[in-house]
């Protein structure tokens, strides 16, 4: 059974889909910039989701939108002296990119806001005709007092935020609004601004009844799953409950699933603080999309997410073991890959086939247990290690000794290992990244480098030995020091 926190219930829950097909909405990105680690964070998550669920054979819809009509995007169209079209179609295309290159699955639809006017129109009329919201000048606002269950998702009191609104509103907004929560449906438009006809006359859609509409556009009245970032609780993900829910007389979502937030050196990740970090600015300096991705799923989706130097070291020497391991078939010098394909069960002794089958299915159960469990990647990863070390270990011992001799059984093993690894690295996404690089480097010269290097270390001469083990890094070799007497090395 798959278990779920749901932020609505504030409590795991165990998954029931309405019908066949899982029904899924994603919050998506404002097209205005490019996307940044905390877009990472909340996408893995999300695609880790989706991934599992399809493992566990469910039918799967996933919605995910662009806002691509906001202030921000107009702001920046303003300082490119571009239109608000031309910003939006260059940062979707860069999304794709991003999203492309960190492995995650593009959605079965993404619509874009500006293609949903004529609903976005019709769903604020219901709300009007049914005494939620109101126009005034130009303006749509829905009135949250109409509605006694505004504030179930994020537990805000209502009373409250309506003094604490009070300071924070322009003298307009006073003017029309007829409580300072109220907040906007449809917005008169600027003069030097885009805008769409309305029954109001010409303006925008607000941000939160963009996502009302294009969720029962594609996927209806109510969903199995929503999805968001924690900073989407209030008010978006709060405004869209409330306005769905009085037009449609129906629940929204059944389960709200929001992961954690981003900080950099404990410090949240803000332009202010300079400690702002794209996903193209990472992999630019030398951070792969896989290390990237190994990274997030180490701690839960829900937890916050510490962007340190030394955890990303420890991602990046993690996810390269099993980097090593998942090249185990592309090594083209393995003499035993062609005597691989040929074992099978009955040609290894029944007990030992047996026995190592019943432990590869323990792991996978445990796998699965862990992701069944509010999606535990840590625990998924922690089994995904445990399948990678031997067949790691194997192909360094195999770099390092020539012809070694090759015992039956261990290859069985390990390929057996090999097929586990390959189906559960899958399931969370992570994808091989080359290993072997064009070398013209030979084994002896290997060989005499790093004895160099090690008489080096002996003389205390550390410049010298970091010059050898850098070099060797510019040709496709990298060390591992297994003890101060002992360096291996693989192709990179």
């Amino acid at each position: 059974m798959i278990k779920l926190f749901n932020t609505l219930s504030k409590k795991i829950e165990v998954f029931k889909p309405i019908d066949d097909v899982v029904k899924i909405y994603c919050c998506g990105v404002t097209v205005y910039d490019l996307c940044h680690l905390g877009h990472a964070r909340s996408y893995i998550a999300w695609d880790i989701l989706r991934r599992f669920l399809i493992y566990r054979n469910y039918k799967v819809r996933y919605v995910q939108n662009f806002t691509d009509i906001d202030d921000k995007i107009l702001k920046r169209a303003k300082e490119e002296n571009s239109s608000m079209k031309e910003v939006s179609e260059k940062n979707i295309t860069e999304f794709h990119k991003d999203m492309d290159a960190l492995g995650i699955l593009r959605p079965d639809s993404m619509p874009r806001a500006t293609n949903h006017i004529c609903n976005i129109c019709s769903f604020i009329t219901i709300l009007e005709e049914k005494g939620y919201a109101y126009s005034t000048n130009g303006d749509v606002y829905y009135s949250v007092f109409k509605n006694k269950d505004y504030g179930k998702l994020s537990n805000q009191n209502i009373q409250e935020q309506n003094i604490n609104q009070q300071g924070r509103m322009t003298n307009d907004e006073h003017n029309k609004k007829v409580n300072p929560q109220d907040f906007a449906l449809w917005k008169k438009a600027k003069d030097d601004e885009p805008f769409f006809n309305s029954p109001w006359g010409k303006g925008r859609p607000g941000w939160h009844i963009e996502c009302s509409a294009m969720v029962k556009d594609e996927l209806g009245d109510t969903i199995d799953i929503h999805l968001g970032g924690s900073d989407l609780i209030f008010p978006h993900h709060e405004n869209e409950i409330a306005q769905s829910e009085a037009a449609n007389g129906k629940k929204l979502a059944n389960y709200w699933l929001h992961n954690g937030m981003v900080n950099v050196n404990g410090q949240k990740m803000s332009k202010s603080l300079k400690n702002f970090k794209t996903i193209r600015e990472l992999i630019k300096a030398g951070i792969s999309p896989m290390t990237l991705r190994y990274f997030v799923l180490t701690v839960n989706y829900r937890k916050p997410l510490d962007f340190t130097e030394d955890a990303l070291k420890s991602a990046s020497e993690a996810w390269k073991n099993i980097n090593v391991a998942l090249s185990y078939e592309d090594i083209e010098n393995y003499k035993f890959n062609s005597f691989d394909k040929t074992l099978t069960n009955e040609s290894i002794e029944a007990n030992f086939a047996e026995s190592l089958n019943f432990e590869i299915i323990q792991k996978k159960q445990k796998f699965i247990d862990a992701l069944n469990n509010d999606l535990n990647t840590a625990g998924a990863i922690a089994v995904i290690y445990e399948l990678a070390k031997p067949i790691k270990n194997f192909i360094n011992q195999s770099q390092r000794i020539k012809d070694m001799e090759i015992n039956s059984k261990e290859i069985f093993s390990l390929s057996k290992r090999f097929e586990m690894l390959k189906e559960l690295t899958e399931v969370l996404g992570l994808q091989k990244e080359t290993l072997i690089k064009e070398s013209s480097i030979d084994e002896e010269e290997i060989k005499l480098l790093i004895d160099k290097r090690l008489k080096a270390k002996k003389e205390k001469n550390f410049v010298e030995a970091d010059k050898i083990r850098s070099r060797l890094k510019e040709k496709g070799i990298e060390l591992i020091d297994q003890s101060r007497e002992l360096t291996t090395w693989i192709r990179i």
